[in-house]
């Protein structure tokens, strides 16, 4: 009996973890736009990722967990770096720069749906029925959200979030194609180490240097807690997480995350969604639902 009401704490425990990591996760979308006024995108994702890389290893060796690194895997968790922490978080930032928060973020989480569509094609696995409707909401939705401001041109915001999604589906199916066996904290650990390396290249080659000082006082505290909370803990969490519940619990909180953040920035930013974006977000939304809490289907 005690067995299974300690089973019961510890899977009660990593659903708390589900919702506390949707905040996170969340609010850091919405940290961003108080700092991009004062830091460029390339030195706000120094400062973050940096802040990240040191808080996610202090956390892993102060609670005991190995970081290893097989040579042999070093570039294929490289790869991923590249893509899923440098390539998103730099992507990230030029859709909320150049577009409204809210429809970035629900453009980003199209991300499942993509990532069906590549495990299609380099993994072979079958785009069965329910990734064929996913699919096809995932498009309705994403027309439906853009056809209103195409009367001004291609948005740029939505190339960049459509990116986003883009580089992150990539690094998933990148790592499933290659067979990683890296275990999944140090597999995060080290693609944020390796993304901060390219995001400092990338700083020093268009910044000359990471110009993160002097800020005002809301621009330090969203740099603070994009690299504490946003990117550090926030990766903790989620590994943390993944290995005290089946997948479909933990993948809810990769769902609650495009909600806290429309959500967070309708109130905080003023973001007044239309009723395109509303249609858009729920058909993307549910789209994205049906291939991540689809068990057989999920992409890992």
């Amino acid at each position: 009996m005690s067995t299974l009401r300690a089973s019961a704490d510890a899977t009660g425990t990593a659903k708390l973890l589900v919702v506390l990591l949707a905040f996170a996760w969340g609010f850091n979308w919405l940290a961003t736009p108080f700092a991009l006024p004062e830091v460029s995108p390339w030195s706000l994702r120094f400062a973050g990722s940096g802040l990240g890389v040191i808080t996610l290893v202090s956390a892993a060796l102060l609670t005991g967990r190995s970081l290893r690194l097989p040579r042999d895997q070093a570039l294929h968790v490289m790869i991923p770096g590249l893509l899923n922490v440098a390539g998103f978080q730099i992507l990230s930032a030029l859709a909320q720069l150049n577009g409204a928060t809210s429809r970035a973020i629900i453009i980003a989480y199209s991300m499942p749906i993509w990532a069906a569509l590549l495990s299609w094609v380099m993994l072979g696995e079958r785009l069965n029925r329910t990734r064929l409707v996913a699919l096809a909401l995932c498009i309705a939705g994403i027309g439906i959200l853009v056809w209103p401001l195409l009367a001004a041109g291609a948005p740029r915001f939505v190339i960049y979030s459509l990116a986003c999604a883009w580089a992150w589906a990539l690094a998933t199916v990148y790592q499933k194609w290659m067979k990683v066996t890296v275990p999944p904290l140090a597999n995060a650990a080290w693609q944020l180490i390796f993304g901060f390396v390219f995001i400092a290249a990338g700083t020093f080659a268009f910044d000359g240097y990471p110009h993160v000082w002097p800020l005002g006082t809301k621009a330090l505290l969203a740099v603070l807690y994009i690299g504490i909370f946003g990117v550090g803990l926030a990766h903790f969490l989620w590994w943390a997480i993944v290995g005290k519940v089946e997948a479909t619990t933990a993948s809810i909180g990769a769902l609650l995350v495009p909600v806290v953040g429309v959500v967070g920035s309708t109130i905080l930013l003023g973001d007044r969604p239309t009723p395109a974006d509303i249609v858009g977000f729920v058909l993307i939304f549910v789209s994205a639902a049906s291939v991540l809490l689809s068990p057989a289907e999920m992409p890992e």
